[in-house]
């Protein structure tokens, strides 16, 4: 069967043809441009994120507790090794402490409350601000140190009744 130039199915061909060569538009996305942004944007993130959490500069124990799993948001109460307290990032004499913290919690008594102390900071006022915080009626009193530190539990090697710190 031969075919005519003047077949229906050939003209409609060549009419295609000269449509393809001139520049069609583009149907499919350049994801390129679009991962180098992401993958910048993840690159400032990461860098940027560790600088968020740091709050007031101290210098925290370090013991061999593991670190705690809690989703909530905590308020933080910091003691620098000069006396200083602060609540977050908030400086706040001792005489109002308890005042400001319940103004901080709201209602929320049970919402957990992390004590970093530095560890030149005196004992005693970080006793007296954690007894504070237990009298104000908060219930979930955690105190922060940094792991890797020394053995608190017994020795292997000690004998028993041996106080730690002994040889």
């Amino acid at each position: 069967m031969a075919l005519s130039v003047h077949d229906a199915f050939a003209a409609g061909r060549r009419r295609g043809r000269a449509r393809r060569g001139r520049r069609a538009a583009l149907a499919e996305i350049n994801v390129t441009p679009m991962v180098d942004v992401m993958l910048v944007l993840l690159i400032i993130f990461m860098i940027s994120a560790p600088l968020l959490t740091a709050g007031v500069p101290l210098q925290l124990p370090k013991t061999e507790a593991s670190s705690l799993q809690d989703q909530t948001q905590p308020i933080t109460v910091s003691i620098r090794a000069d006396g200083r307290i602060f609540i977050g990032q908030t400086e706040t004499p001792f005489s109002g402490f308890a005042d400001e913290l319940k103004a901080t919690a709201g209602d929320a008594y049970n919402k957990p409350i992390y004590v970093r102390a530095d560890g030149r900071a005196p004992y005693a006022l970080v006793a007296q601000v954690m007894a504070s915080l237990s009298q104000s009626g908060f219930t979930a009193i955690d105190l922060i140190t940094d792991t890797g530190g020394p053995e608190s539990g017994a020795l292997r090697d000690r004998p028993a009744g041996t106080p730690p710190g002994t040889p």
